[in-house]
């Protein structure tokens, strides 16, 4: 039973059985029983076809006893009636990569009981679920706070009250756990196992080098299958460099990283898979395309010097043997130095940083990260329907000039007394010539823009995970100032207002030492984008001019 459906995010159709869809768009959904995280329906221009089943809001009738309305829900929701709270500004991409069941995936090997289910609420900033201060850890103790009142209550005047928390339970400052941190809300003389160190570099706060740097290698995409043929996957040859010891992982293993990563580093912007597709999934293009950005997901991965440093990731490349990979994947799914408790694995410097300055640098990130999503998105638009007249257009046109000197050399040869045979040959020359040329534009893509498109594809995904980043700063700040406004009307100690000063000075620390390695990495990222895509243009002209010169040379003897 066909239903309307609301469109919360804009998708762009990639291949022939999908359409694209635009944010607010009124969308006909033909069933809104998804299938491997895609619907089928028609949008406003009348085409149709399969689109992500996150990327829209189904609009359900519901009827009381007073009156009669509808609801709006996600696909996948409790049902009618359930609330249902949008995601933050990148949650396309995590729920589409994250959350949907893999399209080859099965769990039967994967001893389901340990994984952690998240009961808190939806997932948070980069896909994070809300994590309670409280834990069970033996060594973790926990300093008593006294009662914080909520904004809507009635203030008191009794020293000692707290800076009030927000009542968004949803909002991404508050499921990330970096409210509970800035507000003190946290473990006390914790045993933490593990450390990231910010230290101050020539333009700022930077995270610290990984003292064991290296790199991973993805290879050799093959077909398997299993259960007598019935379930069939891609594995793919993961090496890393450390140890040159090979591990073969099926996109569910990825996944399960990729979901581990969201949860634990709330202040990172951890890059975005490969995108999943409904149909066609085995086909040599696809799988060739989702090797090309698995491999440029992994050198992210292993470039950057906290991610990199990961017990979960080490796992990922190191584990061969299929019981040690159930314990460490259960100890990664009961992973406690999480959301709020992350926050206390930083070791920031002791220069001082004005509050000011830095909401001014984060401000200043903010504008240049809209813009350069911008122009990503306008290039990978430009770039994209290049590669369409590459296949199409240019093939085509080459072709059809081809095809008619052709035609002219043949046409010359209809008078046997006046046939010059050798110029006859020379014009159907130079018509298979311009023929293949043709093939050679259409071959091009995979070797400059098809590369291109991935890297863009990669910093789209790392671009849309910041505003919600820069949320969790911007909710630091106005902690500071509420807290200082409350110290300042004698309603709280100086002690607790300087506590959630320096408590925001780590998030800004973290978010500047984040951005400084966005920098670093978009710098040589995009260097080697464009020094690959002028060669290959270079390189592929040059064939041309070559295959042209070539077939001049046939006219110089006749």
């Amino acid at each position: 039973m066909s239903m309307k459906g609301k469109a919360l995010f804009t998708f762009q159709s990639e291949n022939k059985e999908e359409i694209s869809i635009q944010e607010n768009e009124e969308l006909v959904i033909f069933d809104n029983n998804s299938v491997d995280g895609w619907l089928q329906g028609e949008n406003s221009k009348g085409e149709k076809g399969l689109f992500p089943a996150s990327y829209v809001e189904v609009i359900r009738p519901r009827s009381n006893s007073n009156l009669t309305d509808c609801s709006i829900s996600p696909v996948g929701s409790p049902g009618n009636g359930s609330s249902y709270f949008p995601s933050t500004a990148n949650a396309p991409f995590h729920m589409q990569q994250g959350y949907y069941h893999d399209d080859d995936d099965d769990w039967d090997d994967w001893d389901d009981s340990s994984t952690v289910v998240d009961d808190d609420g939806p997932s948070g900033t980069n896909g994070h679920s809300h994590q309670s201060p409280h834990s069970n850890n033996p060594n973790v103790h926990y300093c008593a706070k006294p009662y914080m009142e909520r904004q809507d209550s009635i203030s008191s005047s009794r020293k000692g009250s707290m800076v009030g928390r927000n009542l968004n339970r949803f909002s991404s400052f508050v499921r990330s756990g970096v409210e509970a941190f800035v507000l003190g809300d946290v473990p006390m003389n914790a045993k933490i196992a593990e450390s990231y160190t910010i230290a101050m570099g020539p333009k700022g706060p930077q995270w610290k080098e990984s003292p064991t740097p290296f790199s991973c290698s993805i290879e050799d995409p093959t077909k398997q299958t299993k259960f007598k043929g019935i379930k069939t996957y891609i594995s793919y040859r993961v090496t890393p460099s450390h140890n040159a010891r090979p591990v073969y992982r099926r996109y569910k293993h990825f996944d399960w990283l990729y979901n581990r990563l969201l949860h634990k580093f709330t202040i990172i912007s951890v890059p975005h898979l490969p995108e999943k597709q409904a149909t066609g999934r085995f086909g040599e293009d696809f799988i060739e395309k989702r090797k090309r950005r698995l491999i440029l997901w992994m050198d992210h991965m292993t470039s950057h010097p906290v991610l990199s440093q990961y017990e979960g990731f080490e796992h990922f490349l190191m584990c061969a043997d299929d019981k040690q990979w159930k314990l460490g994947k259960r100890r990664a799914e009961k992973d406690e130095m999480m959301g709020a408790n992350f926050m206390l694995t930083f070791q920031i410097p002791n220069e001082h940083q004005d509050l000011q300055d830095v909401e001014e640098r984060v401000d200043s990130f903010k504008a240049f990260a809209k813009k350069m999503d911008d122009s990503v998105m306008q290039l990978t638009h430009v770039a994209s329907e290049l590669v369409r007249k590459h296949l199409g257009g240019f093939r085509k046109e080459f072709q059809r000039l081809g095809n008619a000197f052709q035609n002219v050399s043949q046409a010359f040869m209809l008078d046997p007394p006046h046939c010059s045979e050798a110029l006859n040959t020379a014009i159907s020359h130079t018509g298979r010539t311009y023929e293949n040329i043709g093939e050679m534009f259409a071959e091009q893509p995979n070797y400059d823009l098809f590369h291109m498109l991935d890297k863009l594809s990669l910093y789209q995904g790392l671009l849309a995970n910041f505003p919600d980043i820069i949320h969790l700063q911007k909710g630091a700040f106005a902690k500071v100032k509420e807290s200082q406004r409350m110290s300042d009307e004698g309603k709280m100690d100086q002690d607790e207002t300087d506590g959630v000063r320096k408590r925001c000075r780590t998030v800004g620390f973290a978010l500047q030492a984040e951005i400084n390695h966005f920098h670093q990495r978009r710098e040589v990222d995009f260097k080697e984008m464009m020094q690959a895509y002028l060669k290959q243009q270079i390189a592929f002209y040059q064939r041309v001019g070559q295959q042209l010169e070539r077939t001049l040379h046939i006219y110089d003897n006749l």
